[in-house]
């Protein structure tokens, strides 16, 4: 939808700088003085400017607000559980790796060896969390996992030749520890 909405948005703004080119062309053939053709010019250039702005103001407000970071970089409560993660080539680390529903979970992440990207995938495969693991730094990172299943930690940054095999299943229980429902 969103990419439809844009493209039929980009030819519109297309279409009004070309008919701003045909009018200061049409303009310019004849033998006037350059002054009121150039005025025209920059009156034209401030409203397709300000037209631009608003629809790309807009849209970067109508994207931006579709991330799924908006729980990335909230405080952990003090009952929150923490589970210290590593990277390392080609493989992740957990401390704990035992999930339920509606706990909320704060991840310390960091690396053993290079940059690392810990990535965290619902069941669907959406992106739904992420941070930086970087060597001798710790991110956090705090999730509330909000239904059961088996979830995928991916490294989202580019770490050598075994990059694409760096992931690890997690297994989010429901409420009450039944296995059922993933």
């Amino acid at each position: 939808m969103y990419q439809s909405i844009a493209w039929y948005v980009t030819l519109f703004l297309i279409f009004l700088l070309a008919m701003a080119f045909a009018i200061v062309y049409g303009e310019s053939r004849r033998l006037r003085e350059y002054g009121p053709i150039q005025e025209k010019g920059y009156k034209i250039r401030k409203f397709y400017f300000l037209g631009l702005l608003a629809v790309m103001g807009f849209a970067s407000a109508m994207s931006l607000s579709k991330l799924p970071y908006h729980n990335q970089h909230a405080a952990a409560k003090e009952h929150a559980k923490v589970v210290e993660v590593a990277g390392l080539q080609y493989a992740w680390e957990f401390s704990d790796e035992n999930f339920t529903v509606g706990e909320e979970i704060q991840f310390r992440v960091t690396s053993k060896d290079v940059t690392h990207g810990f990535g965290i995938y619902n069941p669907e495969l959406e992106l739904i969390a992420q941070t930086q693991a970087m060597p001798e730094n710790t991110n956090t990172l705090t999730i509330t996992f909000d239904k059961p299943g088996t979830y995928k930690i991916l490294c989202l940054e580019y770490c050598s030749v075994g990059h694409h095999v760096m992931m690890k299943d997690i297994v989010v229980k429901p409420k009450g520890g039944n296995d059922h429902d993933h």
